[in-house]
């Protein structure tokens, strides 16, 4: 009776540390997805506002509440490089939300991976947003890729950095986020080859229908 009753008591803490390690195991699952989930909205809610000011902004090169103003919108795109453009626009304000009339410049460019040393990410950058002659700010992180491709009325794509911005009709804007942090806590990189969470976002062909106002 003795050494049935040690039988029980062995197959009962068996059973019951199974069990405890089942539970452990579902528990680790749940918070490691809650964490993926809340990391990967972050990386996701990054990409989406850099995308919305994006396509915002670009759509309104070449526009001017007064024409007058920007007579020859071919002229409307001062540089125009992979990684950086500068054209003439105009900003909307409180009291003129189409405009003020005066023409303003834009700047848009990445900075270098140096700028952002204190993060996990060693390929994070800052996007810049230059309004006029405005101190450069940064307006998000964790940018790892923003490219600019152009294109002329033919679609055909414009050599980089472009030496005639006239000849732009078309743009094509690439932009990755990532997450600051390895999920290195959660999976085994040996076995993924992305160890960030990231979010990929492409305009294939943008247009600003003020540069075919000519």
């Amino acid at each position: 009776m003795g050494s049935q009753t040690i039988l029980d008591l062995i197959a009962s803490s068996m059973v019951f540390g199974s069990l405890m390690l089942i539970a452990l195991r579902l528990n680790g699952s749940t918070m490691e997805y809650m964490q993926t989930y809340r990391e990967d909205l972050l990386v996701q809610q990054n990409l989406v506002e850099i995308a919305k000011l994006l396509e915002h902004d670009f759509r309104k090169i070449a526009y001017c509440a007064d024409f007058n103003k920007i007579t020859t919108p071919t002229l409307a795109i001062r540089y125009a490089d992979t990684s950086r453009i500068m054209f003439w626009t105009d900003f909307s304000t409180t009291s003129y939300p189409s405009g003020d009339g005066q023409l303003d410049s834009l700047t848009y460019y990445v900075g270098p991976t140096s700028e952002l040393a204190d993060t996990p990410n060693p390929n994070d950058k800052l996007l810049y947003r230059v309004e006029n002659d405005d101190t450069p700010v940064g307006v998000n992180l964790g940018v790892t890729i923003f490219n600019i491709q152009y294109f002329d009325a033919l679609r055909n794509r414009l050599a980089t950095p472009v030496s005639d911005p006239r000849q732009i009709r078309y743009l094509q804007i690439t932009v990755q986020t990532e997450h600051p942090i390895k999920w290195t806590k959660y999976y085994n990189t040996a076995t993924y080859d992305t160890v960030y969470q990231s979010a990929f976002w492409r305009q294939v062909r943008l247009v600003a229908k003020n540069l075919n106002n000519r």
